[in-house]
């Protein structure tokens, strides 16, 4: 497969109104998109669009809705939405595909198109491909006509629909009565629909990141700054604290007392409470390569496994879906829940926590250490563009060096980011300082080479 020019692990993203996050980019992905699904039809194609708060949304959308329906497709925008709730009404519509205009935990000047099949899951790289290849030819022969043009209608209650959707997925005997929670919404899409669920289902509510201006997504709140929300716990005195990114697919915790809780944490309480009423599936659980060695010990001490991925949420969802799994996420809080979503989800996964809590009484500073961490020490090592570290010998000496001092006790990952000109150097063992030292050792030696 060659070389892909606009798509990268998560969709398209940059910096908007800047190649290739331009009104003329988004219009060409509408046009591509549009003549590889309108296909045979006994009905006219149907795409749904849902966004963020992000000011440039508001010229993305109305490329892509023209780029659509030039070609037949008809429209239904949902404005703002979480991208799992457009996911899963890709599927409940029965769209041919679902667009999510987001850059995710990204500041306001970033912004993204991510694409959902009709089945609510993102698009296969062979397909985003095929869009590729199809922005790229001349699409002016494959034009409706003037007669056949796509038609374009709001769905008014598509945050009404959501919320329903969430609350489905708490368990129908509880209800959240008699808890403070702390909500922080990034100033993102979730900013109606997580406070509603939560206070609908009981909760007394204190909301954060709740007043988008197209320009504070995720500005100082948010997943990504974790400390608004722990302020906020303890300024309310909450019982815990939950912190959704600028799309709501991942979310940070904490508990009464302010204590973050990483997601890690976050997937053994639910594959604990999961496994002891026999709803977890596929014998345990799927994360990345970065998840800590404490949680494989963890779910290996109940008969559980822990399948390892490469980072991103597509390759988790790909094992989970091949191996039969219902519980995968990543270290950084992106967690998904296969019997309720098709991608990660913030508020659903918090929910899942609450019912853990309700259901225990116990509160979330008895829950948040469902195993001691393995000391794990990280460093991000940058490099010259077009330069490749890894293929060093030296490079090489030293990560072997470090794993056979280890001994297979602990664990080295040493890795290039996709997106950025640098080397992810990861090791951990019950050693902090040996493992310390193993990093301060790679990372050397890549900036050895790396110019």
């Amino acid at each position: 497969m060659a070389k892909r020019k606009y798509f990268g692990t998560d969709g398209i993203r940059g910096l908007a109104n800047t190649h290739p996050m331009t009104a003329e980019v988004a219009l060409r992905v509408g046009m591509a998109a549009g003549k590889l699904f309108r296909g045979d039809h006994d009905r006219r194609p149907l795409v749904v669009i849902g966004k963020d708060t992000r000011l440039s949304g508001y010229m993305i959308e109305p490329a892509l809705v023209a780029g659509f329906t030039s070609m037949g497709m008809d429209v239904r925008l949902f404005g703002p939405l979480p991208t799992p709730a457009v996911a899963m009404m890709t599927r409940s519509m029965r769209a041919d595909l679902g667009v999510m205009i987001s850059a995710s935990h990204n500041a306001f000047h970033d912004n993204g198109i991510k694409l959902f099949g009709p089945d609510g899951y993102k698009l296969s790289d062979e397909r985003e491909f095929e869009i590729e290849a199809h922005m790229d030819e001349g699409l002016q022969e494959n034009l409706s006509p003037a007669d056949g043009l796509g038609r374009v209608a709001r769905v008014d209650d598509s945050q009404a629909r959501y919320v329903e959707i969430a609350k489905a997925t708490f368990p129908r005997q509880l209800n959240l009565g008699g808890l403070r929670i702390v909500i922080d919404c990034a100033n993102g899409a979730a900013y109606k629909v997580a406070p509603t669920a939560l206070y609908e289902l009981g909760a007394e509510v204190r909301a954060l990141g709740v007043t988008p201006d197209g320009f504070n997504i995720n500005q100082d709140v948010g997943s990504t700054h974790a400390h608004a929300m722990a302020a906020a716990v303890k300024e309310y005195r909450a019982d815990i604290g939950i912190a959704l990114d600028g799309d709501a697919d991942r979310l940070a915790i904490c508990d009464e007392h302010g204590h973050i809780v990483d997601g890690d944490q976050i997937m053994a309480l639910i594959a604990g409470a999961w496994a002891t009423e026999q709803r977890l599936t596929g014998g345990g659980v799927v994360a990345t390569i970065m998840s800590n060695l404490g949680l494989e010990r963890f779910l290996g001490a109940r008969a559980l496994k822990l399948e390892r991925t490469a980072v991103g949420d597509r390759y988790v969802m790909e094992r989970m879906r091949s191996g039969g799994f219902n519980l995968g996420g990543e270290q950084s809080g992106h967690l998904i829940l296969s019997d309720f979503s098709t991608t990660g989800d913030g508020l659903i996964a918090a929910l899942q926590v609450l019912a853990v809590m309700v259901q225990t009484g116990k509160p979330m500073s008895a829950l948040a250490r469902q195993f001691d961490p393995v000391p794990q020490k990280m460093e991000n090592v940058k490099f010259a563009r077009g330069g490749e570290p890894l293929k060093n010998a030296k490079v090489k000496d030293a990560i072997a060096a470090a794993e056979a001092r280890l001994n297979g006790s602990g664990r080295v990952v040493v890795r290039a980011s996709g997106t950025e000109p640098l080397i992810r150097v990861m090791a951990e063992g019950d050693d902090e300082a040996v493992v310390a030292q193993m990093v301060r050792e790679i990372a050397g030696a890549v900036r050895g080479v790396g110019g």
